[in-house]
């Protein structure tokens, strides 16, 4: 009779713990890749990047032109094809050295129409790079922003991500008069894309939202002697992202493309992780309260 009432206690106390919260199992997790800046020139490089990525349930190329590297059609033509054959879920996030840093033969600046070229090359479908692994639903779908397909989202387990225009150039922001049309312009998309993404993300309670994009804007550019430029093309969208932050109860998590000297960096629900050269891999655990983890960076 005691040890029927012993097992019977046991067990009782066992069902207790499986359903109080500190015992709730964390559930699934699942992982993605981030490939940053490439070295050198060569098609090689992305590559090897994309064939060591294993695991992984999508990868996120930040920019695909090296600096240094001719702008021209062939070279884009030469990476969209080794993305597609990759066979993997792929997102491009452009970089300024796509298109913002482009110049002609004379010198003469082609950012506009590089970009135009890439919008119409890379991002003209629902899919990530034409594969059916992802489906991604692009700015562009509303009319008013048929021209921004390269700001595009997807949810995968109550996380919502995104890509983001943010060029580390200063935001492209020139000092020139009368020259900053694709800028200004780009600011509109931009903060209407924000302002849907944190709009969807709190409609569906998603526990989330992870943002890709070139340039750090939580950061204030600096110039090349190491002072402020005189004016911040990140001033509005950082101030918008804390707003929208402030206001959003789960985490914000902004992937960019520049140098981090370390891993993850958090203020308050608002963090930063730099990919920088080479590429890193990050855990996603949806239900853990430490959800993201850098699992290995790779330089």
């Amino acid at each position: 009779m005691r040890r029927h009432a012993l097992r019977l206690a046991l067990m009782l106390g066992a069902m207790l713990l499986a359903s109080s919260p500190l015992a709730a199992p964390k559930g699934p997790g699942f992982s993605f890749a981030v490939i940053g800046q490439l070295a050198g020139g060569s098609d090689a490089g992305l590559h090897e990047a994309l064939r060591h990525v294993e695991h992984a349930d999508f990868i996120v190329v930040n920019g695909i032109r090296p600096r240094g590297e001719p702008c021209g059609d062939a070279m884009y033509q030469r990476r969209k094809h080794l993305l597609e054959e990759s066979g993997k879920a792929v997102v491009i996030a452009l970089a300024a050295r796509d298109w913002a840093e482009c110049r002609s033969d004379s010198g003469e600046s082609v950012a506009q129409e590089r970009l135009n070229h890439l919008r119409g090359l890379l991002f003209d479908g629902e899919h990530a790079v034409r594969t059916k692994k992802l489906t991604l639903v692009r700015q562009s779908a509303a009319a008013r922003f048929r021209d921004h397909p390269e700001n595009a989202s997807w949810e995968h387990q109550r996380i919502l991500f995104a890509t983001i225009n943010l060029p580390s150039n200063n935001n492209h922001y020139l000092s020139a008069a009368g020259r900053n049309y694709e800028f200004e312009d780009r600011l509109v998309s931009n903060r209407a894309w924000l302002q849907r993404l944190f709009s969807q993300a709190k409609r569906h309670k998603m526990r989330a939202i992870v943002l890709f994009a070139d340039a750090n804007p939580l950061v204030v550019p600096m110039r090349a002697n190491n002072r402020p430029e005189k004016r911040d093309g990140f001033a509005e969208v950082r101030k918008q992202l804390q707003t929208l932050a402030a206001r959003f109860p789960g985490r914000i998590l902004l992937v960019h493309g520049q140098p981090s000297a370390g891993g993850i960096v958090w203020r308050d629900n608002l963090g930063a992780l730099g990919a920088g050269r080479g590429r890193i891999n990050v855990t996603v655990v949806p239900a853990a309260n430490n959800m993201f983890r850098l699992e290995r960076s790779l330089k």
